[in-house]
């Protein structure tokens, strides 16, 4: 059973990098255009974040499993108070990118919080209690933007400044209340093994291990792609405000806090997990396909629900397949190389949505995305068949 303690630090880890982020989305072209950037330079700066992410998830994460848990989410924590301080008082673009940097390499240890519930949990609970880390991604979500929204008119550092107190003091009651997760002699099995490029070889070609990565990028393409372009639709086809953009975004993060806070975990003990994935894929699918087709509002509000539903139960239901498929000594390396493919799902997915916006049509991103979540259903089948 996992101690109180070591649960919340965790949840407040993962919440107050999704604060910090969400405190930082809706100001960080308004805060760049001040600082001189151009457009380009505004959506690098963006990217610049999940490719970092990208880039460092899979080394955070083999680096966990040689020398524990706690120094690496230690190491995050000062990382992620650095860069929202840098991202407070930058003063030209080059210290904003800087600042953006940092924080995409601090934000890489998501996958590690994730590894270090499988260490202290049970299978059993393993899928609820990832769901709880889901839900601060939700609240924070749901938080940041609203934070950044009444702080904004002090200055567009300001908001950063909170969000880098807020990491300051995770850190600190991190280092005196966080316990090691990991036996030292898994560290010692762990660190026979080598940093190298065969662990992304050796996990897609593990049947189960490869089917699932594949997945939770499809999963992670098709919510980046609507997230990407849901202003455009809703601006040009459906004439909402950016205000109430706002608020359905907000509306999206309360469901997804509500569905990994409160249903995935019952949900799994009554179907299991890879059921799980089935049924929320199948949401996605017809959530995406039908969301240029909404007739009203309140329709088009449950159409989003769809979507919020579906990526809300894959999310915990594919990190739990992971780490159970995971050898006891892999389990970081494993989510880390999960993370990478989460955020090259974020880096493509609003690439391909803002070209198909544009070039093909308003309605073209999320038909697309439909049917790639279609072809995503047919994966969790064969997930399903081999049992």
């Amino acid at each position: 059973m996992m101690r109180r303690s070591p649960l919340v630090i965790i949840f407040f880890t993962v919440f107050i990098d999704l604060v910090g982020f969400g405190i930082l989305l809706p100001l960080l072209p308004y805060y760049a255009e001040s600082l001189g950037a151009s457009s380009l330079q505004v959506g690098l700066l963006s990217t610049s974040y999940s490719l970092m992410q990208f880039l460092f998830t899979p080394v955070w994460g083999r680096l966990s499993d040689r020398y524990g848990r706690r120094p690496l989410i230690l190491l995050s924590l000062a990382g992620s108070c650095l860069g929202f301080l840098v991202f407070g008082l930058a003063h030209d673009l080059l210290l904003l990118f800087a600042a953006r940097m940092v924080a995409g390499v601090a934000g890489a240890i998501i996958p590690t919080t994730y590894a270090y519930i499988a260490d202290v949990t049970g299978p059993e609970d393993r899928a609820r209690r990832m769901g709880l880390v889901g839900a601060a991604f939700g609240l924070g979500f749901t938080l940041g933007p609203a934070i950044g929204g009444v702080l904004s008119p002090y200055g567009y550092g300001k908001p950063a400044l909170l969000a880098s107190a807020m990491a300051g003091a995770n850190l600190v009651f991190a280092y005196f209340k966080l316990p090691e997760s990991l036996s030292e002699e898994t560290r010692r099995q762990a660190r026979k093994r080598h940093l190298s490029f065969r662990t992304f070889t050796e996990a897609f070609m593990n049947p189960r291990l490869g089917i699932l990565l594949v997945l939770l990028f499809v999963v992670t393409f098709a919510f980046s792609n609507m997230e990407a372009t849901f202003g455009l639709l809703n601006a040009h086809l459906y004439g909402l405000s950016a205000r109430q953009t706002g608020y359905l975004f907000t509306y999206i993060g309360i469901l997804l806090g509500l569905v990994q806070g409160l249903l995935v975990g019952r949900l799994v003990k009554r179907i299991g997990e890879s059921l799980c994935m089935t049924l929320g894929t199948l949401s996605m699918v017809f959530g995406l396909s039908l969301m240029p087709f909404a007739p009203d509002i309140p329709s088009y509000c449950a159409i989003i629900a769809l979507i919020a539903f579906g990526t809300g139960i894959n999310n915990p239901s594919i990190s739990s397949l992971l780490s159970r498929h995971s050898g006891v000594d892999e389990q970081g390396g494993i989510m880390g190389i999960a993370q990478s493919m989460g955020s090259l799902g974020r880096i493509l997915g609003p690439i391909w949505g803002g070209y198909t916006f544009g070039a093909v049509g308003i309605r073209s991103p999320f038909i697309t995305a439909g049917c790639i979540m279609a072809l995503a259903f047919l994966l969790t089948l064969e997930n399903l068949r081999r049992g």
